[in-house]
């Protein structure tokens, strides 16, 4: 089944078979024993690949639902060890994956070396895909306050608020200044996310709303050190998150928009009503005590601001 949904995401045997790390002979015979299983076809070749007949596409519907159990099975069987053995699979979007999880995943090992860990580069709707699908079991994901959290399967904790700070070039006339006000900057050009369903990108275009200006947007990026780039070339000012400004250039000036900014939320996201092992467990013990030292860098910041 793990096979098949792979040939139905990429479209042919070959690109499932490098997605799996598989040869194409091997996914061949994997579809062949689940047509026979099955007893009828699922797939159906031509010039230009494969399609999903009816009934393949009945057992791809539900194949996410039946890995996620299959890994819920494996999850307690692991637990019998309890933290002395076993696996835990993350995923993070990337600032985080450069800021909050090295921190965490340093902390665990040091407590719970025999467990192995892995980690996934993946963004928020992706990695929660993942989750969904049993491939990984503990997902940061990025909720905004001025929308409902949805009802999608998916429990969050939350793990810190992480401030919004504005990128201007060196040069720019308000680079002296220390804290900003957002109306302040309603002139400029502006160095956006793509928008959509991007939380960064909408946490931006609410606070320009609110500061009472439309914001003119010169470019789009969602590479935050591109971003930094960008700004320092001069091609506009830029919203960029404190946990995306590890490194930040020497021709640019980071400014914070007071002691109450505009923030995303950084979530920890495991399936609800799954088994939560041990390990599991103590990871999310870990998130939250490394997020409350985030949080505390952050407090102290705005205050000295």
């Amino acid at each position: 089944m793990r096979v098949l949904r792979e040939v139905a995401t990429h479209g042919s045997f070959s690109a499932a078979a490098d997605a799996l790390a598989y040869t194409q002979s091997a996914v061949s015979q994997q579809i062949a024993a689940l047509e026979r299983e099955a007893g009828t076809t699922l797939v159906e070749r031509n010039a230009r690949g494969v399609r999903l007949t009816d009934a393949g596409r009945v057992v791809v519907d539900h194949a996410d639902v039946i890995l996620a159990r299959l890994a819920d099975a494996e999850a307690e069987l692991e637990a019998i060890a309890g933290l002395r053995g076993g696996r835990l699979r993350l995923a993070a979007f990337p600032s985080a994956g450069a800021s909050l999880m090295p921190e965490a995943i340093a902390v665990f090992r040091e407590r719970h070396p025999a467990i192995e860990l892995t980690l996934e580069p993946a963004e928020p709707g992706p990695a929660l895909a993942k989750l969904r699908a049993g491939a990984v079991d503990v997902a940061l994901d990025i909720t905004v306050a001025f929308r409902p959290t949805p009802d999608d399967g998916i429990e969050r904790v939350h793990l810190l608020d992480d401030p919004m700070y504005v990128a201007l070039p060196a040069s720019h006339p308000l680079a002296h200044k220390r804290g900003l006000k957002l109306e302040e900057l309603a002139d400029e050009q502006w160095i956006l996310g793509t928008t959509g369903s991007c939380p960064d990108a909408s946490i931006f275009l609410r606070s320009c709303q609110l500061a009472g200006f439309e914001p003119r947007i010169a470019f789009n990026s969602d590479d935050y050190f591109a971003m930094q780039g960008f700004v320092a070339a001069g091609v506009g000012a830029s919203f960029i998150p404190d946990l995306a400004l590890m490194s930040v250039r020497d021709d640019i000036v980071v400014r914070s928009l007071g002691p109450r900014p505009p923030a995303r939320q950084i979530m920890a996201a495991t399936l609800k009503d799954s088994f939560c092992s041990p390990a599991r467990r103590a990871m999310l013990d870990v998130l939250l005590e490394v997020g409350e030292q985030f949080a505390g860098k952050h407090r102290r910041l705005a205050l000295a601001s």
